[in-house]
């Protein structure tokens, strides 16, 4: 963390408009790299963890990759006939568990990684289950992502994996994305020396938003108990109840 960033958090985890310490944030980092090779990406998530943690916020941090991650939609892929391992049932355990979640990827090729998309996958395979109000089940979770590469493309894979959050049930903030690019072409990396990356102002900005606006979202869905349970129930809506969809100008 860079001696201004670390100012601007000391300043303002000093005077926080609120308590976070309720909260806890999981970090999907879709790197291509397995534990314990160094990944880019995780440089960047670790400035927006400590951002947390100053906060008092519980993190959590893991790769994808390091687990058998079929392909796939259903529940637990172990129990068809294509599969004999399937651990996203644990990783999605996890997901369960956080208020907030952000996705970390590298760019290839223009695109967020092939774990990334697996990932959303995965989570898009539950997406028939229901919370406790009848809901879809990740309604009330805030999501972001933060994004590396030696490419354009951190605006574009943003713009699919918070399309892709947002279309599940999660709740997306304002900048709720932050990244940063090395030169066009092979290159330095984020966390190479010299690159430039940790020291780069557009990025800490970004994500020290990013973060202040996840706290914030998710403090205020977590006291009003979620997204309200009105006019968004499956179920409601498949028993007859069209909540004023056939003629609101009527409703007296």
């Amino acid at each position: 963390m860079t001696d201004q960033l670390q100012k601007i958090t000391n300043d303002q985890c000093a005077a926080p408009p609120a308590r976070y310490d309720d909260l806890k944030v999981l970090f999907l980092n879709c790197t291509l790299t397995r534990t314990p090779l160094p990944s880019h990406t995780e440089g960047l998530i670790r400035v927006a963890e400590r951002i947390f943690q100053a906060n008092g916020v519980e993190t959590e941090y893991l790769r994808p990759v390091d687990y058998e991650l079929p392909a796939g939609l259903g529940i637990d892929m172990s129990q068809t006939d294509e599969w004999d391992r399937d651990d996203w049932p644990q990783i999605q355990a996890k997901v369960d568990a956080c208020d907030i979640l952000i996705l970390g990827t590298s760019v290839w090729l223009g695109e967020k990684s092939s774990v990334c998309n697996r990932v959303l996958e995965r989570m898009y395979g539950y997406t028939h289950q229901f919370n406790d109000k009848g809901q879809y089940r990740d309604y009330g979770k805030v999501g972001a992502c933060l994004i590396t590469g030696n490419e354009d493309g951190v605006k574009h894979c943003a713009m699919n994996i918070l399309f892709s959050l947002s279309h599940i049930g999660y709740t997306v903030p304002p900048q709720a994305d932050a990244g940063w690019m090395g030169e066009a072409g092979p290159g330095p990396s984020y966390m190479d020396a010299g690159s430039g990356g940790p020291e780069n102002d557009f990025t800490n900005r970004n994500t020290t938003f990013l973060v202040w606006n996840c706290l914030h979202l998710a403090r205020m869905l977590k006291d009003a108990g979620g997204i309200p349970a009105h006019g968004n129930q499956p179920e409601v809506w498949d028993s007859g109840c069209h909540s004023d969809f056939h003629s609101p100008e009527h409703k007296r």
